[in-house]
C-alpha cells in the first residue's frame, strides 16, 4: 500500500509539474523518478521520527494502535521491496473471538514480520530473544506492541516472561506468538521444542494456533540474484483447550511438533546423531 501510494502520488505530481513547466517528453519519467525518491526518503524520515519518540526504558502496558498500524504499513512495503510472494493456507481457521497462542517453526529473521502481516487482525505480540532489542527501529515497534524480551540463559527471567504473557492474554490485550524451537533453525529442520512456552496455553486455556513457514531463508539470496521468493505460510490446525486438557507441557509440545511435521514432511524432522 505504501509503495503504491508513493508511486501514484509521484505520477500525479510529476504530471502536474510537467504541465506547469513544460519541456520535452523525456523529462516526464525523470520527474517521476525524482519525486518518487523524495517521497520515499520522506517515508523513511517519518519512520525515524516515529521511532525517535519511543523510550525503551519506559514500561509499555498497552498495545499501541498507532505504532501497530504504522508497523503494518512498513512491513507490507518491506515484503514488496524484498520481492516476497506469500502463499497462505488455512488462515480462515484463525480464531475470530478471543485470544490465542500462535506457535510456528523459525527459519529466518523475517519470520515474525511475515506472521504479523498475515495475522494483522489478531494483535500478535511475540516472545523474542533479548538480543533483538538491540536492533534499531525494530526494537521500538516491538516495545510498543508488547513483545516480550527473553533471556534464554536465565530460567527465572524466562518464567517471568511466561507469566507476563499469561497476564497479557488474560487481560485481553494481545495474542502471543512463540517459536518453540527457541532458536532460528540453521539447517532448516524442525528442532526439538522448549516446552515452557506451552505453559501460556495451559494457564490461559486459549486455543493454540499451529503454523508452519517455509522458504524465508532464501529471501536475501534470491534478492541478491534479482529473483522473487515464494514463501509458504500454513495454518495447520487450531488446538482447542479441551483437546489438550490434562496434558503436560512436554506432551503438548510433542503433539504440536507432530502436527508441524505432518505439514512440512518427514524430511524436516530433526534426528539426533
Amino acid at each position: 500500500m505504501l509503495l503504491r501510494a508513493i508511486a501514484g502520488l509521484s505520477l500525479l505530481l510529476a504530471a502536474v509539474l510537467f504541465a506547469c513547466f513544460g519541456g520535452p517528453l523525456w523529462v516526464l519519467p525523470l520527474l517521476f523518478v525524482g519525486v518518487y525518491a523524495v517521497l520515499f526518503l520522506a517515508a523513511l524520515a517519518f519512520l525515524c521520527v516515529v521511532c525517535a519518540l519511543v523510550d525503551l526504558k519506559k514500561p509499555q502496558e498497552e498495545d499501541s494502535k498507532f505504532y501497530r498500524a504504522v508497523m503494518y504499513v512498513y512491513i507490507e512495503a518491506l515484503i514488496s521491496l524484498v520481492r516476497v510472494r506469500l502463499h497462505t493456507q488455512g488462515l480462515e481457521k484463525t480464531p475470530k473471538d478471543g485470544r490465542f497462542l500462535l506457535v510456528c517453526n523459525h527459519l529466518f529473521v523475517a519470520d515474525p514480520g511475515i506472521l504479523l502481516h498475515c495475522f494483522r487482525k489478531s494483535q500478535l505480540a511475540f516472545i523474542t530473544k533479548q538480543e533483538n532489542y538491540r536492533l534499531p527501529i525494530i526494537n521500538k515497534f516491538m516495545h510498543k506492541i508488547l513483545c516480550q524480551p527473553l533471556d534464554r540463559e536465565n530460567n527465572r527471567q524466562a518464567l517471568k516472561v511466561i507469566l507476563k504473557c499469561v497476564q497479557l492474554i488474560q487481560e485481553d490485550k494481545v495474542s502471543i506468538g512463540v517459536f518453540p524451537e527457541g532458536y532460528t533453525s540453521k539447517d532448516g529442520l524442525l528442532h526439538p521444542f522448549r516446552s515452557g512456552a506451552f505453559k501460556i496455553a495451559q494457564k490461559t486455556k486459549v486455543p493454540i494456533v499451529v503454523c508452519t513457514i517455509q522458504n524465508t531463508r532464501e529471501i536475501f539470496h534470491n534478492l541478491a540474484h534479482f529473483r522473487h521468493t515464494d514463501v509458504e505460510l500454513h495454518l495447520v490446525d487450531v488446538i482447542q483447550p479441551e483437546a489438550y486438557q490434562g496434558m503436560t507441557t512436554v506432551e503438548l509440545g510433542n503433539l504440536v511438533y507432530e502436527k508441524m511435521i505432518a505439514d512440512l514432511g518427514e524430511r524436516f524432522r530433526y534426528i539426533e546423531a
